[in-house]
């Protein structure tokens, strides 16, 4: 939590004025039963007259006001500084998230990376809110309470100091205790959130296979997990008003005893005005302790969800990066795309996603990558915009290894389609220019046109202003295809990468794309992965793979000739399809 304090750093003054108009009220609040104390001893009992009474009420009146407006003023800074500060946290916590790499995002877990954006920074957000609001306001009535006490009477002074003693040692045992608890219930509130997430991602496959309820016998059984250890912490935490109440009342009926033993004296030691007075103290003492007890619940859950957040803003990506980061593409190196022995893996994992790939590709070609579930074909291009590292071997453009590039300026080359086709809520204009932010409407126009997607843009009643749903939802899967191929066509890429992103279109359309692509005036380096071969026959150079391993490499001819994976694929397609013409 330490840690976090510099986002606060731009509401400094706000941050100060909370505790300082929560300490004005607390002084105010402590004079008021010394007022009360005056009134039985000098108004009531003394006999001073109703004028005096009157004058005493008129300042608890005036106490009262002021505390309430520093309350209030105290409320308003503690709040503005907290959504502040949760603003910049949540800001730079998102910066630090789209900088990992997808192997750092890959061990993170989508359900954890969100739980830490949305519940672990409000509950952050919240113990900053009532750190400033109470944090010195009740330590400052409490141990004010009793040095009032000591003031009246010494005798009653230690009694109130011993109590208070056995209260602190009360709250910060339970403190101690409900820390690594409240880490635990985190830790099962991810596993609900990914749960709950992969549920509703995937509902249409979980109805497909008829497995609803085996998803909420799941579910049931982390939320029952989740559950227990919420009633476990609870429970502990539970303790602390039921105990904090038995010692302040324990502690207000030796009061009550001793002042009565005192005042039956007769000896003036004690009077029934300084007795209510230290009624009041012990009052003020209890519900100051409740709100305390609160305070550390929240508190104790902050540092936990902080510890969470922390743990994300100080990972390092792990992409590797050589000196030269400022490395400029040249048109001259050739040839223009090499992989040389390169081998990839995930994490510790024991085998080798890619293992030893080498082959080149020069500029303007069109690669072709096919191979069975698994093989790699994804791995293998999100090599190109550094998306991960290569284990061992090394990957050239335009004859620099890709660590030697700005990561931006080398994605900035790419245009990049992914196998699922994601569109984001806003118009299919602000969609495009997602590929070129100051992209004009003839440049997306073209691409549009370019990716076989201009019917779509004329179906719709207001062109590239109709509105697209999240998740592009109110679009087909084909139609969310050709827009997202349009999306990376916009920005001219000098290499294309479309990672299974036609597997929606008919024959005819995934033709027509294909030999619009080849007509394109500024010649991307194009990599093709896909399931059909119709798809990538064309293309300059095939890439064949199987469990990671580049079982072949030519053209579709060549291939068909050499390679048996590659024939038993194609012929296995158009057997298929010649039955289904037949």
């Amino acid at each position: 939590m330490r840690k976090l304090l510099k986002y606060l750093k731009n509401f400094k003054v706000q941050a100060v004025l909370a505790p300082l108009f929560k300490l004005l009220e607390a002084c105010f609040e402590l004079f008021v039963p010394m007022v009360v104390a005056a009134i039985v001893d000098n108004g009531i009992k003394g006999g001073v007259g109703t004028g005096y009474v009157v004058y005493a009420c008129l300042i608890l009146v005036a106490l009262g006001v002021v505390g309430l407006i520093s309350a209030v003023s105290a409320q308003y800074f503690a709040a503005k500084a907290a959504v502040g500060f949760s603003k910049e946290l949540r800001h730079d916590l998102f910066k630090k998230m789209q900088s990992l790499s997808y192997s750092d995002i890959d061990g993170l877990g989508t359900g954890k990376m969100i739980t830490r954006m949305t519940s672990d920074v409000n509950q952050v957000q919240n113990g900053v809110n009532m750190v400033l609001r109470l944090f010195m306001r009740s330590p400052f009535i409490v141990f004010g309470a009793m040095i009032m006490a000591f003031v009246i009477n010494v005798t009653a002074g230690g009694v109130f100091a011993a109590s208070i003693a056995v209260l602190c040692a009360v709250v910060f045992g339970i403190m101690l205790v409900s820390i690594p608890l409240y880490k635990k219930v985190q830790g099962n509130l991810d596993k609900v959130t990914v749960s709950t997430r992969e549920t509703l991602t995937g509902a249409r496959v979980i109805r497909a296979f008829c497995k609803e309820e085996d998803e909420i016998t799941q579910y049931n059984a982390k939320n029952a997990e989740l559950t227990k250890s919420q009633l476990f912490v609870g429970r502990i935490s539970a303790l602390m008003n039921p105990l904090t109440y038995a010692i302040v009342n324990a502690t207000i009926i030796l009061l009550l005893y001793f002042g009565a033993v005192k005042i039956n004296a007769g000896n003036g030691e004690l009077t029934q005005g300084q007795v209510l007075a230290l009624y009041n103290y012990m009052s003020q003492i209890l519900v100051e302790l409740i709100k305390l007890a609160n305070l550390i619940i929240t508190v104790t859950k902050s540092f936990a969800c902080a510890g969470r957040i922390n743990e994300i803003l100080e990972m390092q990506p792990s992409l590797k990066h050589t000196a030269d980061e400022n490395a400029v593409l040249t048109d001259s190196a050739e040839p223009f795309i090499k992989y040389e022995n390169v081998c990839v893996n995930y994490g510790n994992a024991t085998v080798d996603a890619l293992e030893n790939i080498t082959f080149s590709v020069e500029r303007g070609e069109t690669v072709g990558i096919i191979g069975g579930t698994g093989a790699g074909k994804t791995t293998l291009v999100n090599l190109l915009p550094h998306f991960y590292d290569a284990r061992s071997g090394a990957v050239y453009i335009g004859g620099k290894n890709v660590n030697t590039y700005n990561d931006e300026e080398l994605r900035g080359i790419c245009g990049i389609v992914p196998q699922r086709a994601v569109l984001f809520e806003g118009t299919i204009r602000e969609n495009m220019q997602w590929g070129k932010n100051d992209a004009s409407d003839e440049e997306i126009s073209s691409a549009i046109a370019t990716a076989q997607a201009a019917d779509v843009i004329k179906s719709k009643e207001k062109g590239l202003d109709e509105i697209v749903e999240q998740g592009g939802k109110n679009f087909s899967g084909g139609q969310r295809q050709r827009l997202t191929i349009a999306r990376a066509l916009v920005r001219k890429p000098k290499i294309l990468i479309l990672d299974d992103s036609a597997s929606a279109l008919d024959y005819a359309t995934d033709a027509a794309l294909r030999q619009s692509l080849k007509k394109l005036d500024y010649s991307p380096t194009v990599f093709i992965i896909s399931q059909r071969t119709s798809s990538i026959k064309h293309a300059d150079k095939i890439i064949v793979l199987d469990g990671g391993k580049m079982v072949g490499f030519g053209t579709h001819d060549e291939l068909l000739k050499t390679n048996e994976i590659y024939s038993e694929i194609h012929y296995s397609q158009f057997r298929k399809e010649g039955a289904q013409d037949g």
